[in-house]
């Protein structure tokens, strides 16, 4: 049965919260108690801002970029700080054992840049590393806690690679505010207390480092409001700062990452020296489409996240969505363009340095067109990928797992006109579960599929030796007539794309305030079924999403978005999530 959009309408008694009727407040720069925990209910405004701004997922890592910009330092210089700092206070998100992606417009040579700091698989691994014996794949709760599913960390190096080209302060100076925190101690926050007692679930507490650092004697997991301090990674980021990456990737750091990986008592694995000292940074290309007046700026491969935002706006920009406006029949649209983008990202999407991607076919024009075609007003069941430029003689598998949700995000615009926008990550909550000189090893090697192979088809992301695993993570810089107005992430898993893109096409569209886009409730589709964020307005959708065929679900779906909007007078508007404990400060 066909329905109208015209002529459906639809009746709840859904009470729509204050912050959503319209735009946000300005508030000031000043260091303020935010809500720690992930209720949506509770609200954040944006900020104004006229020579900088910074947006972090913790207040104590935005007020440490934020000394550094003012001081003098520049976008590259407070990134490195927050991420240090991150790595004390948020340190089941990201830090030095995990890795990043970053994106950064260099306001001088006003040229954008793409810096991959993935992690790597041990050169040693065979294909059928996730495989038992019978050929049947192991369970992810299998494989994910111990020193099996730890990859090369990219985050140290990636810091130093951008540093020695873009940054100006001293690299031993940016590791300072870390240093003092790990050594003095900082207070629990409720989101970290929940983590931890989360994790016990799944084991954190079955590996000796983590469980003296995150429990108490009794084996109960340590509360809100708790001093904690991590004296280990002090020393450990006193070596850094002193001594540069190099003794991470090929000195007596890394001879403890690898004897701790190798010697874990849980899934041990097969990490080595050489596997360190051979980390390298990659330079990428960016990821750039066109949408309306716009250029949607991302990741290249490994990361599937700026080739599905761009497929899903390459689709969108086939309807005029500013005047459908932000209600049933644009979500409709959205989801529709998310399946079918999703649905090319499993099957061709993976590093381009051991498979053929084909990345322009993808977001040809003409390509994205031709499956805007496929959209109709009633819900297509699934996608199936089409078939891009460059496909032809592809012969590959679907991939059928999807990484899970973790990561941080943060933004920084600096005084001298520079943008950084960087998703930073260890995988899952807490990583592999091992623990180093006071930080936590990735898990990064479960962004592999298990599966090598399928119907006798290879899959495009199966481990080997020395790649990077397939990523969500999707830092955007948008552009207008070549100058960069937007910068946006988040955390959360393969939802990453959704997240971004959603709150993205807000902005660009319906000129929404960054944080009325980033506050209203989450609809994600990655070829499947409808997800609907509950205790949020989105929930209003479900009868009217459910009427045009798509199968709903009503979850929780706990992004972590920030963004910095720049006007044309140069001025900034900052927002940050309010289901997390992020802050946004400016000046």
């Amino acid at each position: 049965m066909l329905i109208s959009f015209a002529n459906l309408k639809i009746s709840t008694g859904f009470i729509v919260p204050f912050y959503l009727l319209g735009c946000c407040f300005a508030q000031s720069s000043e260091l303020r108690p935010q809500p720690e925990r992930g209720d949506i209910r509770i609200t954040k405004s944006s900020i104004l801002g006229k020579e900088f701004m910074l947006a972090t997922a913790n207040p104590i890592a935005t007020k440490a970029g934020y000394d550094i910009l003012v001081n003098g330092g520049n976008a590259i210089d407070a990134a490195v700080a927050i991420q240090m700092v991150l790595n004390v206070v948020e340190p089941q998100s990201s830090g030095i054992g995990g890795g990043a992606f970053v994106l950064y417009w260099d306001a001088k040579k006003k040229k954008l840049y793409s810096f991959d700091g993935r992690e790597t698989a041990p050169a040693a691994v065979k294909r059928d590393y996730f495989l038992k014996k019978n050929g049947d794949k192991k369970t992810f709760w299998g494989v994910v806690q111990g020193g099996g599913s730890v990859g090369v960390p990219g985050t140290l190096r990636l810091m130093e690679f951008i540093h020695k080209r873009h940054g100006t302060m001293k690299w031993p100076e940016l590791f300072q505010p870390a240093i003092k925190i790990a050594h003095n101690g900082f207070s629990i926050s409720p989101r970290l207390a929940d983590s931890i007692a989360s994790a016990q679930k799944r084991g954190l507490d079955q590996f000796p480092a983590a469980t003296q650092y995150f429990f108490n004697k009794d084996n109960s997991p340590k509360l809100a409001g708790v001093k904690l301090q991590n004296r280990p990674l002090a020393k450990t980021f006193q070596l850094i700062a002193k001594e540069g990456a190099d003794v991470f990737y090929k000195g007596s750091i890394a001879r403890s990452i690898v004897s701790s990986v190798r010697t874990s008592k849980v899934n041990p694995g097969i990490l080595s020296l050489n596997d360190l000292d051979s980390y390298q940074v990659k330079v990428r290309s960016p990821i750039c489409v066109p949408y309306r007046q716009y250029q949607i700026c991302g990741m290249g491969s490994p990361s599937s996240g700026g080739l599905t935002v761009g497929q899903i706006f390459g689709i969108l920009e086939n309807f005029d969505l500013q005047s459908i406006g932000p209600g049933l029949r644009a979500t409709h649209l959205f989801i529709e363009a998310s399946k079918l983008a999703y649905a090319d990202r499993n099957l061709y999407m993976a590093d381009k340095d051991y498979v053929v991607v084909p990345e322009s076919g993808l977001i040809e024009k003409a390509y994205v067109s031709t499956r805007a075609n496929l959209i109709t007003d009633i819900a297509s069941r699934k996608a199936e990928p089409g078939r891009p430029e460059g496909s032809k003689g592809l012969l590959r598998s679907l991939q059928m797992q999807n990484e899970k949700p973790g990561t941080t995000h943060f933004v920084i615009v600096d005084k001298y006109g520079n943008a950084v926008s960087i998703t930073s990550t260890i995988e899952m909550g807490f990583g592999s579960r091992v623990m180093v000189g006071g930080f936590l090893l990735n898990n990064e090697l479960t962004d592999f599929s298990f599966m090598p192979i399928r119907e006798g088809r290879l899959i495009a992301n199966r481990i080997e030796g020395g790649k990077r695993p397939r990523s969500s993570m999707a830092p955007t810089i948008i552009f207008k007539n070549k100058k960069p107005i937007l910068l946006t992430g988040s955390p959360g898993g393969s939802r990453i794309i959704s997240y971004v893109a959603r709150t993205t096409a807000a902005i660009l569209d319906w000129d929404m305030d960054p944080q009325l886009a980033i506050s209203r409730g989450h609809v994600v589709n990655r070829n499947g079924v409808t997800e609907l964020e509950e205790n949020t307005e989105a929930i209003g959708l479900k009868i009217g999403l459910e009427a045009l065929g798509h199968k709903v679900k009503i979850r929780n779906l706990n992004s972590g978005l920030h963004a910095i909007k720049i006007l044309k007078d140069g001025g900034l508007i900052g927002a940050a999530d309010p289901r997390r404990e992020g802050l946004v400060m400016g000046r």
